[in-house]
């Protein structure tokens, strides 16, 4: 019987063991190359905003010079031209204060229809959804993100809007004593109602992905947690899963607001512009939004009008902007808040 000598095995063993590597903190070549690429990317995204908002208020400063504070206090749209066919300035008006009250308003019943939707979806696909049913829905979803807004417009105008002219008739029905659905002309189709819920349908697919996705980032341990303390399953969804995932619905939220505030097309082919104030959601000839006005009047305008049309969107810029500074505000004081908690 043959014995192996046990230095001959230490021996084999050491040669079997790599040579020891160096630590050290300094990144890599490949991760500079990365880094640099991520930053090069995040920064021009900035630069790209820093210059249309340049571009905006340089085309836009002498109308908003001009026109003061009416061009946003005052909803008169008056445009008068000369013997030679140009805009005289001298007898012309502008004011968006009726563009504004319509953009608000269609963005409002967006967001109150969409984002009750988007979160029971959200739910169902994260808890409650067979694997089959989510990866379909999932798809649907997402394409349906990617739908250009002109397809939602001639959707809604031809099949959403003879279903929302009931709804409007039901409304002015029952709830006709409050002053929103109170209607002096009965007149439903294309009004800020009608252009709110193809908003809404626009905007769902958006919120759903993000809030969808923010659900799905609930730790597990919190979740095991709460089944483990006998509670059913909406039960761990309010005292877990909604908490934690509040923040991001807010962004989600906001993002869709944003959509909804910038959308023209689909606002356009389903609103009746007017120029007026109104807050009546169901009547027609309604205050069209900033954006739909732009794209209706920019294929006429030249000159005088195309500096007008800017400085509607330099407005329209700053509302958005605004918008997600708000979002970020409440995003990062309830972190802040659940921090000190």
């Amino acid at each position: 019987m043959y014995k192996i000598h046990p230095m001959t095995l230490l021996e084999n063993k050491s040669a079997d063991i790599p040579a020891p590597r160096e630590i050290t903190t300094k990144p890599r070549v490949s991760d500079k190359i990365f880094r640099g690429i991520v930053t090069a990317g995040g920064l021009s995204s900035l630069v790209i905003l820093g210059l249309i908002l340049i571009y905006l208020t340089y085309q836009g400063f002498d109308v908003l010079k001009s026109e003061g504070l009416g061009f946003i206090s005052s909803s008169a749209w008056q445009i008068v031209l000369d013997d030679a066919g140009n805009i005289d300035p001298a007898q012309t008006t502008f004011g968006i204060a009726a563009m504004l009250v319509g953009t608000m308003i269609c963005a409002t019943i967006a967001i109150l229809i969409a984002v009750p939707i988007s979160v029971l979806t959200a739910l169902y696909l994260s808890f409650y959804a067979p694997a089959s049913v989510r990866k379909f829905m999932v798809a649907i979803i997402d394409l349906m993100a990617a739908f250009p807004s002109v397809l939602f417009g001639i959707w809604g105008f031809f099949v959403l809007m003879p279903s929302v002219e009931y709804w409007g008739k039901l409304l002015h029905k029952y709830f006709g004593f409050l002053p929103f659905f109170k209607m002096e002309v009965p007149v439903y189709t294309r009004s800020p109602f009608v252009a709110g819920v193809v908003l809404a349908i626009m905007i769902i697919p958006i919120v759903t992905s993000i809030s969808r996705e923010i659900f799905g980032q609930t730790p597990l341990d919190r979740i095991q947690a709460a089944y483990a303390l006998g509670a059913t399953r909406w039960a761990m969804i309010k005292a877990v899963v909604i908490p934690h995932g509040l923040s991001g619905v807010v962004c989600g939220a906001m993002l869709g607001l944003g959509r909804a505030l910038g959308e023209t097309m689909a606002v356009a082919m389903v609103l009746s512009p007017a120029v007026i104030v109104s807050f009546a959601l169901l009547q027609s000839q309604n205050p069209t939004t900033i954006a739909a006005n732009i794209a209706l009047n920019f294929p006429e305008a030249h000159d005088l009008g195309v500096n007008v049309l800017i400085a509607t969107g330099l407005v329209l810029f700053i509302i958005t902007l605004i918008v997600n500074s708000l979002a970020r505000f409440i995003v990062n004081r309830r972190k802040a808040f659940s921090g000190a908690n």
